[in-house]
């Protein structure tokens, strides 16, 4: 039942995408804002689906730590999930992504047309000084810089892999920054197709406020992020220890990769 559900998830999902890009071809004219919320519209409608097909729902909690300025938002990333469900909870974001997403048709453009971030991670030095430079304009138009630390996803319960990227940011940036815990990864997996029932939660974090020294605001960082999301996963499998099997799976797949 699991795998038909998601299955059809998974249809109604690109169904959706493809009706939201398509449909919502406008507002490239009505710039940036109008993108930002038809992202909305679309993360919003691919939740709902989410939860109504495939029973998984989506609970937020700390959104009085979003900071109502400009600031980085650094997020646990376990899950395609999170890339929907940060999105609904604040106004004016700006994504760092590599480069390739914006070569999506359609997908890409509007990635181009909302200022996102987009960094070709192969020329390292040069993707960070453009990093700094657009995430600091961004910052100063009271934006929020969504980054995830790690760089891509890894699987629930997995050894954290937390790159300098952030770091750089933080530093360059002088802006608070909002850690965010989460356990999505537990019932959205990456590189399965199989979507598990349950809620999901999403927590923002007290912000961690600018111009710390760098080794500090990695370990603080690092330790805030790491504790949160370890504390939500034994939540959910306290609630549901059937999601144990699921996430010893994870880990014999996440060690054989590494």
């Amino acid at each position: 039942m699991i795998f038909l559900r998601s299955l059809l998830f998974n249809i109604a999902f690109y169904l959706c995408t493809a009706v939201f890009a398509i449909g919502g071809l406008p507002a490239m004219v009505f710039g940036r804002q109008a993108i930002l919320d038809l992202a909305r519209a679309w993360a919003r409608a691919s939740l709902w689906l989410l939860d109504v097909i495939c029973g998984v729902k989506v609970e937020y909690r700390g959104v009085e730590n979003i900071l109502r300025q400009g600031c980085i938002i650094a997020s646990k990333h376990q899950s395609a999930l999170e890339t929907l469900a940060l999105v609904t909870q604040v106004k004016d974001f700006t994504y760092i992504l590599k480069r390739e997403l914006t070569f999506i048709p359609l997908f890409g453009q509007y990635l181009v047309l909302s200022d996102q971030i987009a960094i070709n991670r192969a020329q390292r030095s040069a993707a960070m000084s453009r990093l700094i430079a657009l995430a600091g304009q961004a910052i100063a138009e009271r934006r929020a810089i969504f980054i995830f630390p790690e760089g891509t996803r890894r699987p629930a319960g997995a050894p954290p892999r937390y790159k300098n990227g952030v770091n750089h940011l933080y530093a360059a940036a002088h802006a608070p920054c909002v850690p965010v815990a989460l356990n999505s990864g537990l019932f959205w997996p990456r590189r399965t197709l199989l979507r598990r029932p349950g809620t999901t939660v999403i927590e923002f974090l007290p912000a961690i406020p600018a111009d710390l020294p760098m080794a500090e605001f990695a370990q603080t960082l690092q330790e805030r992020i790491e504790t949160a999301s370890d504390r939500l996963i034994a939540e959910a499998l306290a609630a549901d220890p059937g999601l144990a099997a699921n996430l010893a799976k994870m880990d014999r797949t996440a060690t054989a990769a590494s």
